[in-house]
């Protein structure tokens, strides 16, 4: 079941999972400042807003001011993670003149603030990728040490494609035996497609472990090949591109 469980058990294995990821995160840029990131996937029910959520706790924790963003105007489920009312959010803070601050909540978590989706609007695509959201994300980066975008997945809609392409890095999570490599590397596509500065892969759902918990496995970037944390390159999923 996916929870909060950074929250709830800080000291259980999982929670250190995420703890690891942060600083994976945190280390995979160090020429950038990492102040926006947006979490997608190949598909639905990989596990992104389980992920978002959880590395936000973490980091909050951490002692960074973080805000997580609802960014799904499709399916939205971050209310559903944190058990808020989805009454007002991000869709109303694109069409508003006031404050983006005044559509934010804070969560049981201190430090960790929430920006829900507000009413599903029509379009989407076209909102996330309108001159207000740039100008309302920049609002929002002098309040906040981190922000973290949940996104719709890249294999099914534009949506996160747009916005990888003003954030400062992506993340793409996958579950193990969900999907295919073929999809795997469709999604990788897109994003490399729009220039996104896709910092890992979180692969989650692996075999449960004697604690009883999913473990996860990050694997990062290099220019067209992948590698568990530190290692040269993922072997048997993605190939480098030709040049």
């Amino acid at each position: 079941m996916d929870t909060l469980i950074s929250h709830i058990s800080p000291k259980s294995p999982i929670s250190e999972a995420y703890r690891t990821l942060r600083t994976n995160i945190q280390f995979s840029d160090l020429d950038h400042t990492l102040k926006t990131i947006v979490f997608t996937s190949s598909m639905a029910g990989e596990g992104k807003t389980t992920t978002t959520s959880n590395v936000g706790v973490v980091s909050a924790k951490a002692g960074k001011r973080v805000l997580i963003i609802d960014a799904d105007l499709r399916k939205p489920s971050i209310h559903k993670m944190f058990k808020k009312v989805n009454a007002k959010g991000l869709s109303d803070a694109l069409i508003s003149d006031e404050s983006p601050i005044r559509f934010v909540i804070p969560t049981e978590e201190p430090n960790l603030d929430l920006m829900l989706s507000g009413p599903i609007p029509p379009n989407p695509s076209e909102i996330l990728g309108s001159k207000r959201m740039r100008a309302l994300m920049e609002k929002l980066k002098d309040a906040y040490d981190l922000i973290l975008v949940d996104a719709p997945p890249v294999g099914i809609v534009t949506d996160a494609q747009i916005l990888s392409t003003f954030m400062d890095g992506t993340m793409l999570v996958l579950r193990i035996g969900h999907g295919d490599r073929k999809q795997t590397a469709y999604a990788v596509e897109l994003l490399r497609n729009v220039n996104a500065n896709l910092l890992g892969v979180v692969m989650n759902r692996l075999p449960i472990n004697e604690g009883g918990y999913y473990k996860y496995k990050y694997y990062a970037y290099y220019g067209g090949a992948y590698g568990e944390e530190q290692e040269p390159q993922k072997r048997g999923l993605f190939k480098k591109k030709r040049r």
